[in-house]
């Protein structure tokens, strides 16, 4: 039977890997209070579940992370409704800056459209840069399964931005 995780353990992984454990949450939840709230959850199961973490805490926690955020997008199905849309007439930054909002903004769009298979393989792969291997691991399934949600997660998002990118273009030459 594997030795239960004890409490110094946690917190030292949360001490240590906190932020990038919140960052991969909030892109999962959609937005910052839905990413502490799946992160909560994710660390309430860990405390929970002592016995059958083992030896890899941070892989366990990741994995729920994962589970949790996929189980609530087939439970409810509107998990792409979770982030609010930055409107451009709200932000009054600078134009550099605006147009880095702008991008993520697109970016997040995209990443809401994918399925949840897919989201979770290019959050892992491109955001916290996780092997094939790795990622594999954590969401349970085969390399092959995380080549073929990336290639695919990736082609939607190409699709999608080059759809935003035409947008774009058309309201640049109005404003002409």
């Amino acid at each position: 039977m594997p030795e239960p995780a004890n409490g110094d353990e946690l917190e030292h992984l949360l001490s240590d890997r906190g932020p990038q454990l919140l960052r991969t949450a909030v892109l999962l939840g959609g937005s910052q209070q839905d990413g502490e709230d799946l992160l909560q959850a994710a660390l309430e199961r860990v405390v929970r579940q002592r016995r059958a973490v083992g030896g890899g805490l941070e892989a366990y926690l990741r994995r729920t992370l994962y589970n949790l955020a996929a189980d609530g997008w087939r439970r409810t199905r509107t998990w792409h409704r979770k982030l609010p849309l930055i409107r451009a007439d709200q932000v009054t930054a600078t134009p550099d800056v605006a147009a880095a909002v702008d991008l993520r903004d697109a970016l997040i769009r995209s990443l809401r459209q994918l399925s949840p298979q897919q989201r979770a393989v290019i959050v892992l792969r491109y955001w916290e840069q996780f092997t094939e291997a790795e990622t594999a691991e954590v969401l349970g399934c085969t390399e092959g399964t995380v080549k073929t949600a990336a290639s695919r997660g990736l082609k939607r998002m190409r699709e999608l931005a080059g759809s935003w990118l035409t947008n774009d273009a058309e309201l640049a030459g109005q404003e002409h």
